[in-house]
């Protein structure tokens, strides 16, 4: 299901480009010219996204040696949100996600000594809800296209979270919210009845999400761990 997804995000991306570059031939022509006046707008948003965990061992790692490595490995997902932009000034704009459905897969890799399987990979699935609040400074319009780059956080609320299990021999637990910094790029195109946004952004956890169980042989090697996450999305308002 998840790769039929990306195959449609793939197809509607090189779409809205072959669109986007168009657009920005007919510089003659100013598309929505009274656009960026409005107090505020709304768009949807659709993304691909690449997370991993940032983590650091813990001691009881140096103290046994059934776990030989751990790793963290870099898995796809996609985002589905609902855009709402607040004018500020001719520069400043306030970005707003008012819903914001994130659906991800992390995963550590393993190595055993002891065990038939020396290599071994825990999966963590999350459906997330989250809530964004970024500040965007964005150049002067130049024809129909525009630069913007972006700063803010998020917090996220993990609907998928695995802290309450009580048959997790096998798994690594991890805590429901999370606070989140980001950073991204983006550019503004404008086309005669919307305009397209293709943004890059990279967010980093700030907490602890690990819900660490002593009793738990995937779990007890590691100790703190974070979240990181690049995502490549297009809007359309």
């Amino acid at each position: 299901m998840l790769y039929l997804l990306r195959r449609k995000i793939v197809l509607i991306v090189l779409s809205l480009l072959f669109c986007s570059a168009s657009a920005i031939a007919q510089e003659n022509v100013i598309n929505q010219e009274s656009h960026d006046d409005k107090p505020y707008h709304f768009g949807i948003n659709i993304g691909y996204n690449e997370s991993h965990f940032n983590f650091t061992h813990h001691p009881r790692f140096l103290q046994y040696d059934s776990i030989l490595d751990v790793e963290s490995i870099n898995n796809p997902g996609i985002n589905l949100a609902w855009l709402v932009n607040v004018r500020m000034s001719n520069h400043f704009d306030i970005r707003v996600h008012p819903l914001d459905l994130t659906f991800s897969e992390k995963a550590f890799l393993y190595t055993q000594k002891y065990e038939t399987d020396s290599s071994v990979t825990k999966k963590v699935q999350s459906i997330t809800l989250s809530f964004p609040v970024n500040v965007a400074f964005s150049s002067d319009r130049i024809g129909n296209f525009k630069v913007y780059t972006l700063a803010g956080a998020k917090f996220d609320y993990d609907l998928a979270s695995n802290a309450g299990a009580s048959r997790a021999e096998d798994l690594i637990k991890l805590n429901r919210s999370d606070l989140s910094v980001e950073l991204g790029l983006g550019f503004h195109i404008y086309f005669p009845y919307f305009v397209l946004s293709p943004e890059i952004k990279l967010s980093s956890g700030l907490t602890n999400i690990h819900a660490r169980d002593p009793n738990l042989k995937y779990s007890n090697v590691i100790d703190k761990i974070n979240s990181r996450m690049v995502t490549f999305s297009l809007t359309v308002e």
